[in-house]
C-alpha cells in the first residue's frame, strides 16, 4: 500500500495534469507495488477536492466491460470512475478539443436510476427494478496518463480515464426493449469506423450496473437515486481530432451527434 503523502502527491499531479492539458509518467512505472485498493484511494483524493472545488457529482461511469475494450486496453477487468456536472453535454455539441488529452469516443448506454442500487447482492434484475429510463450516450475519454505500459492501476488512478458524455437519442424504460439487441453503427466525419451489440459488455448491460452496486458496497457507499451510469463501451475506442465530427446510429433508440473545435 502505498503511504497516504504519496497517494495525496499523485492525486495532486493528475489534477494539475487536467487543468493544464499533460500527461503525466506512469504511476506504476515510479510505484510498482501499486495495488488497485492504492488507485482508488487516489482517484478519491483526486474527486474530494474536485468537490471541495464546487463541481457537483452526476453519476459514475464504469469501463473495460466487453471484450471489445479489454482487447484494446490490454486491461481485463472492469473500473469505475465519477463524473460531475460540468462533463455533460446534449447531442449536438461543439466540444472543445483542447480540454481533453488523448481524445477519443466510445458508444455506450446510460442507465439513469429512479431508485438506490446497493450490494452485496444486487443482481440484473434489480438493475432493470431500480432503472428509470435507459439512454444513448457517447463518453469522452481523456487520458492524463502515458498510454504505453499502462495498467489498470493506473487507469483507475486516473478517474478511469473518464473526460466527459454527450447524451441523446431516444430515452427508454427497461422494459421497451430489448437492451441486449441495442446495436450502434458510429462514425466519424461520415465515415463508419466502429460497429457493436450492447450484449458485449458482460451479456448485458445492466450487468455492469449491478456490478458496480457489489463494487461500491464493499465500501459501504450505494448507488443514489437520480445518478447517470454509463454501464460501459460495446466497440472498440474512436481517436478523434479537432475538427472532427461524431455520429452514433443506435437504430430504434435514435442518433447522438457532436463536433470537436
Amino acid at each position: 500500500m502505498l503511504d497516504p503523502e504519496t497517494i495525496a502527491q499523485l492525486a495532486d499531479e493528475l489534477a494539475a495534469a487536467d487543468r493544464d492539458k499533460t500527461v503525466i509518467p506512469r504511476i506504476t512505472a515510479r510505484h510498482p507495488d501499486a495495488t488497485i485498493d492504492d488507485s482508488y484511494a487516489i482517484q478519491g483524493v483526486w474527486r474530494d477536492t474536485m468537490l471541495a472545488s464546487g463541481r457537483r457529482l452526476v453519476g459514475r461511469k464504469i469501463g473495460l466491460t466487453s471484450k471489445a475494450m479489454q482487447q484494446a486496453t490490454g486491461i481485463t477487468e472492469p473500473d469505475y470512475g465519477v463524473m460531475f456536472d460540468d462533463t455533460v453535454y446534449d447531442t449536438g455539441a461543439q466540444i472543445e478539443f483542447d480540454r481533453f488529452s488523448n481524445v477519443r469516443i466510445e458508444v455506450e448506454l446510460a442507465f439513469v436510476l429512479r431508485e438506490p442500487l446497493e450490494g452485496p447482492h444486487c443482481t440484473l434484475f434489480d438493475v432493470l427494478r431500480a432503472t428509470e429510463y435507459v439512454t444513448p450516450a457517447l463518453e469522452v475519454l481523456n487520458s492524463h496518463i502515458e498510454l504505453e505500459g499502462r495498467t489498470i492501476v493506473d487507469t483507475i488512478s486516473d478517474n478511469a480515464a473518464y473526460g466527459g458524455m454527450v447524451l441523446g437519442g431516444i430515452p427508454m424504460r427497461p422494459d421497451q426493449i430489448d437492451l441486449r439487441w441495442v446495436s450502434a453503427m458510429l462514425y466519424r466525419n461520415e465515415q463508419i469506423e466502429e460497429t457493436g451489440v450492447a450484449a458485449g459488455v458482460l451479456n448485458h448491460p445492466a450487468t455492469g450496473v449491478a456490478w458496480l452496486a457489489n463494487k461500491f458496497h464493499q465500501h459501504g457507499a450505494r448507488l443514489e437515486a437520480g445518478e447517470i451510469i454509463l454501464a460501459g463501451s460495446f466497440t472498440r475506442p474512436m481517436w478523434v481530432q479537432r475538427g472532427d465530427s461524431v455520429l452514433c446510429d443506435y437504430r430504434e433508440m435514435g442518433t447522438i451527434t457532436c463536433r470537436f473545435v
